[in-house]
């Protein structure tokens, strides 16, 4: 933007700033409950909590993934330090996909841009797209697919941090030296990598609405193109980075101007899941 278009440099920087300050307690909720988990030595707890009832918990995931308000990049540090200790990848699956799609905010939000039948209609969806995923991956994992998706734990600094007693939880950590140690680690890693690709995020976002004509957008995916349109919005939006607070008044825009309701729909879902930084 710099080299080509520096007028819009201003409000580029201004955009993607905003937009990353306004997640910034977000990510520091983030970094601390990992943190935190990890140190206290949760891993058996939690593991055991999950045992016998991978159903109900699916169900569980997928409806509290509706009020955890955490984007498609702030979730995956909570995704892995639930598949850290021990939680199955069905109920993580369906936390995953849910969570990003609506919360509380997000779902009053979506109300004022585009009505409460539209905003009642994409909890749902969420909901029901975390119980398919959830229970999608329990099947692969029965026959025997993701039962080993951790990369290795790489340990930060030169001596690395303390290893833990898995047997032993301590829900005070920091009254014990090695789970100090454990915290400011775990937070360490993940305030990186969280600050890290959520920059990245918050660009590709800035560029795409300083760029991206809503019109052109619009004009491929109208009313007039029913199925085909949907199956498009999804495919459109989804290498891309829509956050769901953005969502519903940049979706209005393109109804507004002649995008189906359905392609919306499609469009607010898919952009809300993934994208290339996620």
């Amino acid at each position: 933007v710099y080299f080509l278009d520096i007028d819009q440099l201003g409000p580029f920087l201004a955009f993607a700033m905003k937009a990353f300050m306004g997640t910034l307690p977000y990510i520091l909720f983030a970094v601390a409950l990992i943190a935190y988990l990890k140190a206290a030595g949760a891993e058996g707890m939690i593991a055991k909590a999950f045992e016998g009832k991978e159903v109900s918990m699916i169900f569980m995931a997928a409806l509290f993934g509706g009020l955890a308000p955490f984007c498609s990049c702030e979730v995956i540090p909570f995704v892995a330090g639930l598949l850290a200790v021990g939680a199955p990848i069905s109920a993580v699956m369906a936390f995953w996909l849910s969570s990003p799609l609506i919360d509380p905010p997000t779902l009053v939000l979506t109300a004022n841009a585009l009505g409460w039948d539209f905003a009642i209609a994409k909890a749902i969806a969420a909901v029901a797209l975390g119980l398919f995923g959830g229970f999608i991956m329990m099947a692969a994992s029965k026959a025997g697919a993701y039962n080993d998706i951790l990369k290795p734990y790489k340990a930060s600094g030169c001596c690395g941090l303390p290893k833990l007693d898995p047997n032993k939880t301590n829900w005070k950590p920091w009254t014990e030296s090695d789970r100090r140690q454990v915290f400011w680690g775990e937070a360490q890693s993940n305030a990186q990598f969280l600050i890290k690709w959520l920059a990245m995020a918050y660009i590709l976002e800035s560029a795409m609405v300083l760029y991206v004509s809503q019109d052109v957008i619009s004009q491929f995916l109208s009313q007039e193109g029913g199925l085909l349109s949907i199956i498009l919005a999804a495919i459109i939006v989804m290498p891309a980075y829509l956050n769901s607070y953005v969502a519903p008044p940049f979706v209005s825009g393109l109804v507004a101007k002649g995008m189906g309701i359905g392609a919306g729909m499609s469009f607010i879902l898919a952009g809300a899941i993934s994208s290339i930084p996620a």
